[in-house]
């Protein structure tokens, strides 16, 4: 069952003077993030994107928890994903949230982030099954 959606869209130019300063990426990114968002600033800016669209799925925006309480990894094909920690990872808990689905892309000046946030409904899986019966 999904329990929310969101999305985001981020300039890369404003990423790239925020991931000129120390204290912005410390409080943005989670540590396996910053060599990225410091050196590729539309990677940065697709990163910041989601964590954004996580917290539109969540209903709250950044006053529940921290951005670099979102990690936004890649797969080995490229596909980006999202561990969650701390607060962002309660919150998540909170509202039945076991699978958060994301998508990145960028043009050449912004990039934008999407998340859904899937919870396993039992109610909704025992009346699949019963039809199967």
């Amino acid at each position: 069952m999904i329990v929310g959606v969101g999305t985001d869209i981020v300039e890369i130019n404003r990423m790239e003077r925020i991931c000129s300063r120390q204290h912005s990426l410390e409080r943005i990114f989670h540590v396996q993030e910053r060599m990225l968002a410091a050196n590729d600033y539309s990677k940065a800016a697709g990163n910041f994107a989601v964590k954004e669209a996580v917290v539109k799925v969540f209903g709250t925006g950044f006053r529940q928890c921290e951005p670099n309480e979102i990690e936004v990894g890649r797969d080995s094909f490229g596909k980006p994903y999202v561990v969650l920690h701390g607060n962002a990872k309660k919150q998540a808990e909170q509202l039945g949230i076991d699978r958060i689905y994301v998508s990145i892309s960028n043009t050449k000046s912004v990039a934008i982030g999407f998340a859904v946030g899937e919870r396993k409904d039992e109610i909704y899986n025992d009346q699949c099954r019963n039809a199967e019966d």
